[in-house]
């Protein structure tokens, strides 16, 4: 609870930083005059990228051997996201509680399965930062020098105690590693340790997914609309304001890659980081004056948010309130799943 407060509070404190110098008529007034019809169609497409992202994890789900319903998965995606407006990373957990209880699907596969989602996108995110600074280094370079200085100089004033840090976890590791095979039958023997193990397995099984999975170009193709959609949701709202309504496909694209920042940082819904970091980018790089800047992060959160509650909240009342079919896979599942 108190991780939580100390978040929300960093969350309100950038979401004042972002604002402080505006004047609130001002950007009252042009948040009023913006042409909603914009943003309206920015939702559809990232309702589309949500439909897509379902999709890819069913391929995850069923290389686990576990059938699934598409829109049953998308529901859960979406009941994930909600539960991420309130609670960060809540959403992994609460997309897999509530798909494992409605398919009779080992949770710990499924986590698993995100697990391993969420490391490849952030392995697509990387590559998107890398190419978005290396092409536009022009235009990027002094705004990502000030951006890191201050985390290289911590960095440089810390090598030491971070590589002994860094040691130290790769030595525990290490021990961590020779206890267990030393001391397997031994292990084995005392109470909660078979649980934990089955928690670890069922989760590893999980990640290895993508290894063994057959539809490897399909994965690829899904997760490339995606991120398709990702950009378009944050393209077409450029036009809803006269401020923004220049700025092209590589803005948008910049903005995605620097802007997720924000999003992944670990305050409720993104709230103050997503507005911080993407009003710094559209008015360091693209010069766009700070009301119009802070129109359009403001516009675009809140249109986010409301979606992912909205949505997540009728797939929640769809899902165990009016879906009734039977689960796809017997109830015994979490112990042996079958092939599909």
């Amino acid at each position: 609870m108190l991780k939580y407060a100390f978040f929300l509070l960093l969350g309100v404190f950038l979401l004042w930083l972002s604002f402080r110098n505006i004047n609130l008529q001002a950007l009252w007034k042009d948040i009023r005059s913006a042409n909603y019809v914009w943003m309206a169609v920015g939702l559809v497409f990232a309702v589309t990228s949500h439909i897509f992202r379902a999709l890819r994890w069913n391929l995850l789900i069923n290389s686990l051997g576990y059938k699934t319903r598409l829109w049953t998965t998308f529901y859960a995606v979406m009941i994930g996201y909600m539960a991420n407006t309130a609670v960060p990373r809540m959403g992994e957990f609460m997309r897999c509680g509530v798909l494992s209880r409605k398919e009779k699907i080992s949770f710990n596969a499924l986590f698993g399965s995100v697990i391993s989602e969420r490391l490849f996108d952030l392995l697509v995110l990387i590559v998107l930062l890398f190419m978005v600074v290396v092409f536009q280094w022009s235009l990027l370079g002094n705004f990502v020098t000030e951006m890191t200085a201050p985390f290289v100089q911590a960095i440089s004033k810390n090598f030491l105690n971070l590589s002994l840090f860094g040691f130290s976890l790769l030595a525990v590791a290490y021990l961590m590693y020779w206890l267990r095979k030393r001391y397997k039958d031994h292990l084995d023997e005392l109470p909660g340790y078979q649980k934990f193990h089955e928690l670890f397995s069922g989760m590893l099984d999980g990640i290895k997914t993508i290894k063994r999975m057959q539809q490897k170009w399909l994965f690829m193709f899904y997760t490339l609309m995606i991120w398709v959609f990702y950009v378009l949701m944050i393209w077409v709202p450029f036009y809803m304001l006269p401020e923004t309504s220049h700025l092209g496909l590589q803005a948008a694209i910049t903005m995605l890659a620097i802007g997720s920042l924000g999003i992944v940082a670990p305050v409720p819904g993104g709230i103050g980081a997503y507005h911080f970091i993407g009003k710094a980018v559209l008015v360091e790089l693209y010069q766009i004056a700070d009301i119009g800047a802070g129109s359009f992060v403001a516009i675009t959160h809140a249109g986010q948010t409301l979606l992912n509650v909205v949505v997540g909240g009728l797939s929640y009342f769809i899902m165990f309130f009016i879906d009734h079919k039977k689960p796809l896979n017997a109830t015994n599942r979490d112990s042996q799943p079958e092939n599909s």
